[in-house]
C-alpha cells in the first residue's frame, strides 16, 4: 500500500512539473505566406489563430475542414467580438507554392492565410505541433496521409487548445470562445 501511495505521489509531482513548464505543443516557426512574404510566429502577434495542416491537392478532407474552420472563425467573431485568423499550413511544400496556396485559400475567403516553406521548415512546424503526415504513392502521383487536428493559438503565439474534426462546429465555437476569454485574448 505504501508503494502504491508513493507511486501516485510521484506521478502527481511529474504531472505538475510538466504543466508548470508550459505546453509541449507549438513554438516558433519561419514560413512563407501565400503572397511570398517570409513570416514567423511574431508576424501574427496580437491575433489568435485557428491553425490547420493540410494540402491543396487533398481530394476531400482538407477543403471540407477549411470551409468548416472559416465558419467557426465567423461564429467566434459573432459570439465574442474576437477575430480569429484561419491559417492553412501545407504539408506538401513540393507542390504547394505561394501562388498555388494563394488561389486555394482565396477560394475560402479573404481572411484565410496560407503558409508554405521548405521541407525542413514544414518538418519543424509539424514536429512542433505533433502533426503526422506521409506521402502515399498513387497511380504515378501521390496523396498525403495526415492528421486532421485544428489548433487554437493565442494572440501571444502560444498553443491554447486543439479540436478533432468530428467535434461539432458549435462545440468548437464554444470552446474557442471560452478558451480565448480565459486567456485574456
Amino acid at each position: 500500500m505504501r508503494r502504491l501511495c508513493f507511486l501516485l505521489a510521484a506521478l502527481c509531482l511529474v504531472t505538475s512539473a510538466v504543466h508548470a513548464r508550459g505546453s509541449a505543443v507549438g513554438g516558433p516557426f519561419q514560413l512563407t505566406d501565400q503572397d511570398g512574404h517570409a513570416v514567423t510566429q511574431a508576424s501574427f502577434a496580437g491575433r489568435p489563430l485557428l491553425l490547420y495542416f493540410g494540402y491543396t491537392s487533398c481530394p476531400d478532407v482538407c477543403p471540407v475542414d477549411l470551409a468548416k474552420i472559416v465558419k467557426i472563425a465567423g461564429a467566434v467573431r459573432q459570439a465574442s467580438g474576437v477575430t480569429v485568423t484561419p491559417v492553412f499550413v501545407t504539408i506538401d511544400p513540393e507542390r504547394d507554392t505561394p501562388s498555388r496556396l494563394q488561389a486555394y485559400v482565396r477560394a475560402f475567403g479573404k481572411d484565410v492565410v496560407g503558409l508554405t516553406g521548405t521541407t525542413t521548415q514544414i518538418g519543424a512546424i509539424t514536429d512542433a505541433y505533433h502533426v503526422y503526415f506521409k506521402k502515399v504513392p498513387v497511380d504515378g502521383g501521390y496523396l498525403m496521409d495526415h492528421s486532421t487536428m485544428l489548433f487554437l493559438v493565442g494572440s501571444n503565439g502560444a498553443y491554447l487548445d486543439h479540436y478533432g474534426r468530428k467535434l461539432p462546429e458549435e462545440d468548437v465555437v464554444k470552446r474557442v470562445v471560452t478558451t480565448l476569454h480565459g486567456s485574456g485574448t
